[in-house]
């Protein structure tokens, strides 16, 4: 009976020991929280997209509480929750969010299959990943689009498909949150988290290739050939510049004039979402001047 007694009171000793030794170490390692971090956390859309350029919501929470105690939300948004949420976050924190221009997801690259004709065919594994890291893939061309899909399936919006007749992939602008797993995903950067423009207008260089004009010219037919024409159209904005054989359109300075679009020999560049070009007019022939005698009347 002893023998059980004792033991009964060693072991409430060892547990009251164990539980003080816990309490304290609760209080002394203890991570405390701001609450404020919790109450942004719960207004976000919990995608954990990481579009956001933090890992997950929670990440992003606190770096707005960091921010917002620092005086400003500059530089912080939630693509997929976009403007409405980020008013959300500024009241419980109690400061102005500057308005963030929308994005958009935009496939740098024209080469369809009658652009960019097929010289091979790949029999792995279906993934641009696994095809760029075996060789060229099945056309001539080193950049564009590969047309596996891993886009596709880094997109957790639905907000980019195949196109079955082109083979390259087409963004519903109306679903895209510009949270970048798509371009993420893509191994050879064709896809670009763009400014989305006033009324979603927008012009931009379809081609990401880099090679010298020949070589590019005979592996796509729209491909970029570094001439400069676009360059030259653009000299009062400078909007444009030529880079590695390539010409970009930078969005924050593009005027959307489109005489680029005009000028580019091969139709690399594009715009999208605006009106249909009015026919251009002839004009007409010049009329006689008045009070001169036509050729086939006889004067008196």
């Amino acid at each position: 009976m002893n023998v059980i007694l004792i033991a009964v009171i060693v072991l409430g000793a060892l547990g009251l020991v164990s539980a003080l030794v816990l309490f304290f170490a609760s209080h002394k390692f203890a991570v405390h929280e701001d609450p404020r971090i919790g109450q942004v956390s719960e207004v976000l859309p919990q995608a954990n997209c990481g579009g956001c350029g933090y890992p997950g919501c929670s990440g992003f929470a606190a770096a707005c509480v960091k921010a917002a105690d620092e005086g400003s939300l500059d530089g912080k948004l939630c693509p997929v929750g976009g403007q409405a949420v980020m008013e959300q976050v500024s009241t419980i924190l109690g400061i102005a969010a500057s308005a963030a221009a929308p994005r958009v997801a935009v496939v740098r690259c024209n080469g369809n299959c009658e652009n960019r004709p097929r010289i091979a065919q790949f029999d792995g594994a279906t993934s641009c990943r696994v095809q760029q890291m075996t060789g060229m893939g099945e056309t001539a061309c080193g950049y564009g689009c590969l047309g596996c899909g891993d886009c596709v399936s880094a997109c957790q919006f639905g907000a980019i498909y195949m196109d079955p007749e082109t083979g390259l992939p087409v963004v519903d602008e109306e679903k895209c949150t510009a949270c970048g797993a798509c371009a993420k995903a893509c191994p050879r950067c064709i896809i670009e988290i763009r400014l989305k423009g006033p009324k979603g207008r927008r012009v931009v260089v379809l081609c990401n290739n880099k090679d010298k004009g020949a070589i590019a010219n005979k592996a796509c037919k729209v491909a970029c050939i570094g001439c400069g024409k676009c360059v030259k159209t653009c000299e009062k904005f400078q909007a444009i510049t030529l880079e590695n054989n390539l010409a970009y359109v930078d969005a924050e300075k593009c005027k959307m004039c489109r005489k680029c679009e005009e000028a580019c020999p091969k139709g690399a560049i594009q715009g999208f979402n605006f009106p249909p070009r009015k026919p251009k007019t002839e004009t007409p022939a010049t009329e006689s001047k008045e009070g001169t005698t036509p050729s086939n009347e006889q004067t008196n």
